[in-house]
């Protein structure tokens, strides 16, 4: 991670895209609350319901995604939009965390990181989300 994460008060965006609009997944939710017991300012972004216009004022972005199919290892399609709607997200630090899915959750994890690599961020970290507990130390380890 960065140095400037060790700071306690780091203002985080999770952005959530679950393969569906169903709202705020339970491992968003376990992630955020690790990162929030690190001192940190976390905001939960869903990326079905809003837009990505306030994401460049984030320090850092974390990046919580489902595969659309069990085997395709496509994204939801409100990815890329949430992506190129946050206009100015070049250089900006990111991490990529997807939900483990199916056999080919590493294909799915791979597209993520090219989804986000292709609007300009740097994705400098990059887990598969096992359990919310697994969320939750994830989260921890962030800062």
């Amino acid at each position: 991670m960065t140095n400037f994460l060790n700071r306690h008060d780091v203002r985080i965006a999770i952005v959530s895209v679950p393969a569906r609009s169903k709202g705020i997944p339970d491992y968003v939710t376990a992630l955020q609350k690790g990162m929030e017991s690190m001192g940190h300012q976390v905001d939960v972004i869903d990326a079905w319901t809003e837009d990505g216009f306030r994401l460049p004022g984030y320090a850092y972005i974390a990046v919580t995604a489902e595969a659309v199919s069990l085997f395709g290892g496509t994204m939801p399609d409100a990815l890329p939009q949430i992506l190129a709607a946050g206009n100015g997200l070049v250089g900006k630090k990111s991490a990529a965390f997807l939900k483990k899915t199916g056999p080919f959750t590493g294909k799915s994890l791979v597209n993520l990181m090219r989804a986000m690599e292709k609007e300009g961020m740097l994705v400098n970290w990059s887990e598969i989300i096992l359990s919310l507990p697994h969320a939750e130390s994830l989260g921890k380890r962030i800062g």
